[in-house]
């Protein structure tokens, strides 16, 4: 059993590297923090997409909302990769950071989701989507914000 949970996690890993490797809006790859198992349990966190370097001659307003729209795709993304990888995984927790250049990394997205949710196929607003799996997270004119409600923001080195 412990050499199949291996390999799952191989296969998530694996999943994150090759499918996550370049954004839709961001060509910025997606960092891998952390992944813990624990029973039908799995926390994971991860470093959100920078900006792409070739916004950087649009308004600053435009990166950092197509940065913020990616980094929702790529939450539900993920939460569909590890499901999929980890099929004895009922329950997630996620956490998604945003790196700043001089202050620690800020907590923009959470998330405790489960696999048994289900989203009707008529809700087409991903953020809408993403709030029905169990994604927490603030939207000031379409840009993530830091979370508030956690009063904390996280130093990872």
């Amino acid at each position: 059993m412990k050499m199949l949970q291996l390999w799952e996690v191989g296969h998530f890993v694996r999943g994150l590297r090759i499918h996550m490797r370049f954004g839709e809006l961001t060509r910025a790859p997606l960092k891998l923090l952390r992944l813990q198992l624990q029973g039908k349990a799995a926390e994971c966190d991860w470093m959100a997409r920078a900006p792409d370097p070739w916004d950087a001659d649009l308004p600053s307003a435009v990166g950092e909302r197509n940065a913020s729209l990616q980094a929702l795709k790529d939450a539900m993304a993920v939460r569909e990769l590890l499901f999929y990888a980890l099929p004895h995984v009922e329950n997630a927790v996620f956490r998604i950071y945003r790196q700043t250049v001089r202050e620690p990394h800020q907590l923009i997205i959470t998330g405790a989701v489960a696999r048994e949710d289900k989203v009707p196929l008529n809700v087409r607003s991903l953020a809408m989507r993403a709030r029905l799996f169990g994604f927490r997270f603030w939207l000031d004119d379409g840009v993530l914000e830091v979370m508030q409600s956690e009063k904390h923001v996280v130093s990872i080195s």
